[in-house]
């Protein structure tokens, strides 16, 4: 069974030849050079073979040319820490202005894709962009204590910057329509966070912003999927987006699955916990831990992955141990 087929009949919850998997990671001072992170995708991809490709440049690399400062400095995820954020008061947002595809680090991403699709295209591998939503962008030149006061005390303001991300997000997107490997894109939500915010706040501040992103893909790419991240995710918030998978941190609760499953009729995509799983674990606890989530889920409308963005020192017999799993499974 091809990637394609295999994927949209699980999402459609029908019967597959095995369940669909796929592991991704930042891959941290590869992404500061196109020709590097395309060819550490790529042979990412050659020896696991992943159901789809999650491309995943500098987690800033959308707002990297209003000139934050950033570096890598260890994080196991592979993200770069903001040194210096660009907006130190609110009006600062009415100055953010969108940018363009062509120059700068958007460039560099479209040139990245341009080679991995060199690569990979005649295998017919769908490949996913991934994006930040524009209220994680916002976060990401402002910090979340300056945007979260902004939110609550300058919302006007706020929206200015927000529609100047949008607009740029979606330049961006447009520019990269015509590559054939791209299926879809991953859109990556931070503040969709109970802990950080209440739903009322989110709605009414980042939806209509995602909403735009949402309504531009939709009719173009079959493979499109929303990552919430945070310890207490506002799942229902997403329920009714039009994309065929949800991502979260999952917490081994495998009630979460069934609760997903029930609101949202595309598949889940998860299943394993980044730290628990993935990165603390042996490949005997991940093959116990794949079986569960299996039976748990009957093997439909099941996407098995990770939590989050993954952890670069994740033990490299745990992802060979994730890929032969599903081989060993009954559908």
């Amino acid at each position: 069974m091809h990637k394609r087929e295999r994927l949209e009949r699980a999402i459609a919850g029908e019967s597959v030849d095995r369940l669909p998997v796929s592991l991704w990671r930042h891959f941290p001072g590869d992404d500061q050079r196109s020709a590097d992170l395309a060819r550490s995708i790529v042979s990412y991809q050659q020896e696991y073979d992943w159901d789809f490709v999650r491309v995943m440049p500098s987690n800033n690399f959308l707002v990297a040319d209003y000139g934050i400062q950033d570096a890598w400095l260890g994080d196991r995820r592979g993200k770069r820490e903001t040194q210096k954020f660009i907006i130190q008061r609110s009006l600062d947002w009415t100055a953010i202005r969108p940018l363009s595809p062509e120059r700068g680090a958007l460039a560099q991403q479209i040139e990245c894709l341009s080679l991995v699709n060199s690569a990979i295209e005649v295998d017919g591998i769908p490949v996913l962009q991934t994006i930040y939503s524009p209220m994680t962008q916002a976060a990401q030149i402002a910090g979340c204590t300056q945007l979260l006061r902004d939110m609550r005390l300058r919302p006007d303001r706020l929206r200015s910057g927000l529609n100047a991300l949008t607009e740029s997000t979606l330049r961006f997107l447009e520019a990269i329509r015509t590559n054939p490997s791209i299926a879809g894109v991953f859109m990556v939500s931070c503040l969709a966070n109970y802990e950080l915010m209440s739903a009322f706040e989110y709605k009414a501040t980042a939806m209509p912003f995602n909403r735009a992103i949402m309504d531009f893909i939709q009719p173009d790419w079959w493979l499109n999927a929303v990552q919430v991240q945070g310890s207490s995710p506002m799942f229902d918030l997403f329920a009714g987006s039009p994309v065929q998978f949800l991502n979260w941190d999952f917490s081994d609760d495998k009630s979460e699955l069934l609760q997903i499953k029930l609101a949202f009729p595309g598949a889940v995509c998860g299943g394993l916990s980044d730290w628990q799983h993935l990165h603390q674990g042996t490949p005997a606890l991940l093959q116990s831990a794949i079986r569960d989530v299996w039976h748990h889920t009957e093997g439909r409308r099941l996407i098995l992955a990770g939590s989050g963005d993954g952890f670069v020192s994740a033990p490299l017999s745990n992802l060979r141990a994730v890929r032969a799993s599903v081989e060993n499974l009954a559908i």
